[in-house]
Formats: structure tokens, sequence, C-alpha cells
């Protein structure tokens, strides 16, 4: 079986899963290739997993200090462009189509009636899950931005809805704890006000991944260029994580068992709602502006245990293979029968 694998390239978290996925794709039958948008090429790292990729323009959103801007996002995507991307994709030599919420490879799809399979976190927006920030467009652009034939949404609970367990890939590395070793990733946010809100925390060390070009430390703040490799290494010996609400760091930081403070994205309905499902899960904690107070109780907070997940890319590669003959809803159930103590929605 030939697929081609779309994934939304605006923030890191699609391209960690889909990099997860590519691991266990490798040691299976199937031929893929890939096809990543909404960010520019030469802003891409650590993509060897992917081969020979494919890389257009899409659609994405514009940020500003932590904020989501819609005017600039209207104005800054080239609609017409792609329509054009959408129209022009060759699709005639796959069998199926993923998409992990990427618009062009989903449409391409959709209009030439090729079978396609959604697989991220968006889609379990599609259930009855925590949402803040959602209205009628929101929900709207959930529903149309990338749709597909079969949607699998993932999530850190199933919700009572066909769901599947956070789709990371399992620890690299062996679980340690650094007392005061904070890492920090707020790349919707202007660093300097990161660094500016930060000093005053002297007792700390903060490891702060970010756009910069080279390492800077500042006192008792490391400034290091993005590495997936260095933030795995930080991200298993530090003893706390302080980033944006975004699923994928989130997801990886329970997996370690390290405790969350999450800065959601101003108006971006996808890290609202995660924020309100890591307080309703009491799983993490939540600011919405640099608040000294909550941070020095979030400080001087325990950590809690791991949460073990299952190797999702490897049952579904397994599920691919084997002809997609088993229901999701048994596929879900399966893979969260793995998870230690999660039954009933627990609200």
């Amino acid at each position: 079986m030939r697929i081609l694998y779309g994934v939304q390239a605006t923030g890191n978290g699609h391209i960690t899963r889909a990099r997860t996925m590519a691991k266990q794709l490798q040691h299976s039958e199937l031929h893929v290739d890939y096809l990543f948008s909404g960010r520019d090429r030469t802003k891409l790292f650590n993509m060897e997993p992917f081969g020979e990729y494919r890389c257009h323009p899409g659609l994405t959103f514009v940020t500003s200090k932590g904020k989501l801007l819609y005017l600039d996002t209207w104005l800054n995507n080239n609609l017409p462009q792609f329509v054009r991307d959408v129209y022009r994709l060759d699709l005639s030599q796959y069998d199926l189509i993923l998409t992990d919420f990427e618009p062009i490879t989903a449409w391409a799809a959709k209009l030439r009636k090729k079978p396609s399979i959604a697989i991220g976190h968006q889609y379990a927006f599609l259930h009855n899950v925590p949402k803040a920030g959602n209205n009628v467009l929101t929900q709207f652009v959930m529903k149309v931005f990338a749709p597909a034939d079969l949607c699998l949404g993932v999530h850190w609970h199933h919700f009572n809805n066909t769901i599947l367990p956070p789709l990371i890939e399992p620890p690299k590395h062996k679980i340690s704890l650094l007392p005061g070793k904070i890492l920090v990733y707020l790349p919707f946010d202007d660093t300097e006000e990161v660094v500016q809100w930060l000093t005053k925390f002297p007792d700390y060390r903060f490891h702060i991944y970010c756009g910069y070009q080279h390492a800077k430390i500042l006192g008792h703040l490391n400034l290091y260029p993005y590495s997936r490799e260095n933030f795995q290494l930080d991200l298993a010996s530090c003893s706390g994580v302080i980033s944006n609400a975004g699923f994928g760091v989130s997801s990886e930081a329970l997996q370690y068992g390290k405790k969350i403070l999450v800065k959601p994205l101003q108006g971006q309905m996808e890290q609202l709602s995660n924020a309100q499902a890591l307080l309703q899960l009491k799983l993490g904690d939540v600011i919405y502006e640099y608040d000294d107070e909550k941070l020095i109780r979030w400080l001087e907070k325990p950590n809690s245990k791991p949460v073990v997940y299952p190797n999702v890319a490897r049952a579904l590669v397994n599920w691919l293979e084997k002809g997609r003959l088993q229901r999701p809803s048994q596929l879900a159930k399966d893979l969260w029968k793995q998870v230690a103590g999660y039954t009933a929605c627990p609200y």
C-alpha cells in the first residue's frame, strides 16, 4: 500500500507525532511519502525521518507575544495558492491519504474521493471534550480545515468517546529529577519578555528553548536553539515544564512525570481547551499572563508519577497493515486498557 502523509507544520506537535509514526512506518510494508505545509522549509528541523519530503505554504496562523492575530492570519494566508496546490496535487499513485490537520492533502483527497484518515489532536474536538474559547467559527474550522473519511482524535482521556491516547514516542532517556531545573518552551511568546519574567527567580535554573541561533547564558537562565534531542534530554532530568498549552509537549511531560505549568496562546481555541482539560483532569496548572505568585506556588509543588502510555503509533501502523479491519472504537478501547487508572470520564 502506498500512502501520502500530510502534516501541518505550523506547530512542532504535529511534526513530533508524524516523526513518531515515521519510525514505526519504516519497519512496515507500507510505502509512505510526506508532505508538510504551514511553515517555510528553512525553519524546519530534525526532519531526517521523513526522507525526501515535500513542503508547501499551505495555511497557517500568525502570532505575536503570546496572542493569535486574526487579521494578520487572514492577510498572510495565500488562499489562491492554497487552492492551486490542492488541485495540482497528484494522488493517482496513492491508495490512502493520512493527514494530521494538513489541509492540502485532506482537501485533495476529498475532491478526488481518495480514501483518507485523519490522525491528530484537533480531531478530538469533534467529540464532547473540554472546550474553551469555542464558538460557531472555531467549531466550523475544526470540521472543514482538514476533513477526512475517518477522524481519529488523540487526547489525555477518552471522555467516553472513540479517542486514542496521546500519540507520542516512548521515553528515550532515563527519568531523573534535578532540583531547581525548569524546562521552558514558550515558542509563541516574546523571548525577551520571558527572560525578563524569569530573571526574578534566581533560586531556579531555567533552560529556555527559543528561536536563538546559538546558546546563551544569562546568569541562571540558559537559552538554547530548538533541538529535539537536547530538549528530550532536559525533559528527562528537569523538575518541571513551563510551556504554551500545546498537546505534544504537555503529553511528553506527563509521560516523564513532570509537573506542568501552561500559558495558552490567547485567542487559540485548541490551546485554551487544552488548558481547560489539564485543569479538569488535574494534570497541570494554568496561567494566562506572567503571574509571579502562581509561578512561585507551582515551583514549590511536587511532581506526580509518570503516565505510562501505550505505543499508539505501533498500534496504528499494525492496524493499517492489517487492512483496518478492527473497528476504531475497539482499537481505542484496547489502547486505553493499557493505561493505568483510565476508566470512565472523571467528571
